[in-house]
């Protein structure tokens, strides 16, 4: 990593494989930040209510017991929209991927991985988070012209009219909207909405 100053952040790891967890724990450690541990749904939900706004990152497996990572994602985006997450699963085909993505993760890899992989790809989400945290806190709704977007509910209204989009549209839309007034180039969208600019110097 950077030898910049990094804050620390808080990651939720969410894998029912105890000795793998252990060691993403280590070695996330190792790099700055701190690691809260879950190894089922149930596990993951009680600690995103007890530590509530603390923790800055998920990262969680799809195959778990009881309540799969794609449902747990889905309950997670109910009430908390912006925290970022990274899916981190041995399910590895389009479809397993497009349904992490349809389900609200920003991110997805597949096992087996390069760590330093791993800890590039938190490094774009933690810094996506910062970047967009300040500005949700005091803004529920954008608004230009007759499109409208519900921050805190995910929903998108165009002349009254309900429109459905997936989580990744919706990030694009949302981007899009508080940058109406700016030429964008496809750098700048590839690396706020698709996070394909590996920078881990920041959190």
């Amino acid at each position: 990593m950077s030898n910049l100053a990094i804050k620390m952040c808080t990651i939720l790891i969410i894998e029912d494989d105890q000795r793998l967890a252990s060691l993403l724990q280590t070695d996330i450690e190792k790099a700055g930040h701190h690691v809260l541990l879950a190894y089922d749904a149930e596990m993951a939900l009680r600690l995103l209510k007890s530590e509530g706004e603390t923790i800055n990152l998920i990262v969680s497996d799809i195959i778990l017991p009881g309540m799969n990572g794609i449902e747990l994602c889905k309950r997670i985006r109910a009430e908390r929209t912006q925290v970022p997450i990274l899916m981190l699963t041995a399910l590895g085909t389009t479809d397993d991927k497009l349904e992490g993505f349809d389900a609200g993760a920003d991110d997805y890899m597949t096992k087996p991985f390069d760590f330093r992989e791993l800890l590039a790809r938190i490094g774009v989400l933690l810094k996506r988070g910062e970047r967009i945290e300040p500005q949700t806190e005091a803004i529920s709704h954008l608004e230009y012209e007759d499109l409208m977007l519900n921050l805190n509910r995910h929903e998108c209204q165009r002349a009254g009219t309900t429109i459905h989009l997936t989580p990744k549209e919706f990030t694009l839309l949302e981007y899009l909207m508080r940058n109406a007034d700016k030429v964008l180039s496809r750098m700048d969208i590839q690396e706020n909405v698709w996070q394909t600019h590996y920078d881990t110097g920041t959190c």
